[in-house]
């Protein structure tokens, strides 16, 4: 069954960091000159770390690690360059963040005995090749030494005692396959490992048909491509969608960089496939998972984090059933056994019937999925359209749904719970 499987794509998307300024830009506030030369002289050794890792230079790799720093550090990072071997990079880089700076670990500081020690606010910086518009940045615990003129990497482990997290990438997990894929005049990448290589050349195969449906009911206004990543490990899929998607009945998750209110792009979009999802998923329901995730990836400038879920939801379950034309009753089993036996629907599905997870989560998104399935019916995919961008700008009170609602199809948010309950009921017969 789909809906006990697809996952919150655009209201769980993770918020990363905008771009990195460095301190005393824009002439707010002077830099002295040790501080100016202490960035100066980190900066440097990020940029020498990066090209190391991409152009797959294990000796000048080595020559930047300080003695004192575990040997596991440098070890990891060659293997993360073996990785990145195939991967189409049109990015990669460090660079310094604005963040408060946090302490370096006293026993670490002790232990190093170096010149100066600092806990550097760094992020990764990378795109991929054609499924990015633009490069996202992920968090790096980075600490440097100096010894002399001289800056070593020592550290780049997680400080959560000090809130600090190095993100992990695809390559962080193991060698990495990829399947580049012509989506109209643009290109989509699907990242995996060999372990779940039918899976990567399934969806792979599925994509350009996906992104065209997606553009179908959307529209043109999106990048019409995707960064698809399918995950080998539970570890490896928080890493890639954070804590919050823990459970074991989701099978891919929509994520993205915050989007800054007016922007008409978003980095960081991913779709993100779960350990589980190739036993969990046969030829149907991944159909239908990926263009729902797709469609988070399409609408995700339009969408207000907080804007109801029903729609935000019930908008993405519609594009992934569309191309099947599924009767009521297949798509939603559990509602239409709810009809059955106590009647038509007589209330909207509030958002925290999407996170109580077990049946009543699965309730929720076929329910959701009926309300936008009726619009569309009885109605057209227009209307439904202008309502998800109607209504998803953020919280809705009763007085504004019944003003928008009255707005796109003409009824008041009584009459349309009403229809839709009668729709849904004739839908069974």
């Amino acid at each position: 069954m789909l809906l006990a499987v697809v996952a919150v794509g655009v209201l769980t998307a993770r918020s990363q960091p905008a771009e990195p300024e460095p301190r005393g830009s824009g002439g707010a506030a002077s830099v002295n000159p040790y501080e100016q030369a202490r960035r100066a002289g980190v900066q440097d050794l990020l940029n020498r770390w990066a090209a190391a890792v991409r152009e797959g230079d294990t000796a000048a790799l080595a020559s930047l690690f300080d003695r004192a720093a575990p040997p596991e550090f440098l070890a990891s990072e060659i293997r993360r360059s073996e990785h990145l071997a195939d991967v189409p990079l049109a990015d990669w880089g460090y660079e310094i963040g604005s963040d408060p700076e946090t302490p370096v670990p006293t026993d670490l500081a002790e232990q190093l005995d170096a010149t100066d020690v600092w806990a550097v606010p760094a992020y990764l910086r990378y795109a991929i090749e054609g499924a990015d518009t633009g490069s996202t940045r992920k968090p790096v615990a980075l600490i440097v030494a100096r010894r002399g003129e001289s800056w070593t990497l020592v550290s780049d482990r997680s400080l959560p005692e000090y809130g600090r997290h190095t993100w992990r990438g695809p390559w962080d997990f193991g060698p990495v396959v990829v399947r580049e894929v012509d989506t109209g005049s643009h290109s989509s990448v699907v990242l995996g490992h060999s372990d779940q290589e039918e899976l990567i050349d399934a969806i792979a195969a599925d994509l350009a048909d996906a992104v065209s449906s997606v553009t179908e009911l959307w529209g043109q206004d999106w990048s019409q491509r995707a960064l698809v990543v399918v995950s080998s490990s539970q570890d490896e899929f928080m890493e890639q969608v954070g804590a919050d998607h823990s459970g074991s009945d989701i099978a891919a998750v929509a994520v993205s960089d915050v989007v800054e209110p007016g922007a008409d792009s978003a980095t960081g979009q991913r779709v993100v496939f779960s350990p589980a999802a190739s036993e969990r998923l046969n030829d149907e329901t991944r159909h239908s998972v990926l263009r729902h995730e797709l469609t988070h990836v399409a609408a995700r400038v339009a969408t207000t984090d907080g804007s109801p879920m029903w729609m935000l939801e019930g908008f993405a379950d519609y594009a992934g059933h569309r191309d099947a034309d599924v009767p009521v009753g297949r798509a939603a089993p559990i509602l239409a056994a709810a009809v059955v036996a106590h009647g038509p629907p007589t209330r909207l599905p509030v958002d925290a019937d999407f996170m109580a997870g077990g049946e009543r989560a699965q309730a929720a998104y076929e329910l959701a999925w009926s309300v936008s399935a009726y619009v569309a019916d009885r109605f057209d995919e227009r209307a439904l359209r202008e309502l998800y961008v109607d209504l998803a700008t953020g919280p809705v009170d009763s007085h504004e749904l019944d003003e928008k609602l009255h707005e796109a199809v003409g009824l008041s948010a009584s009459e349309f719970v009403t229809d839709w309950g009668r729709w849904v009921a004739e839908g069974l017969d």
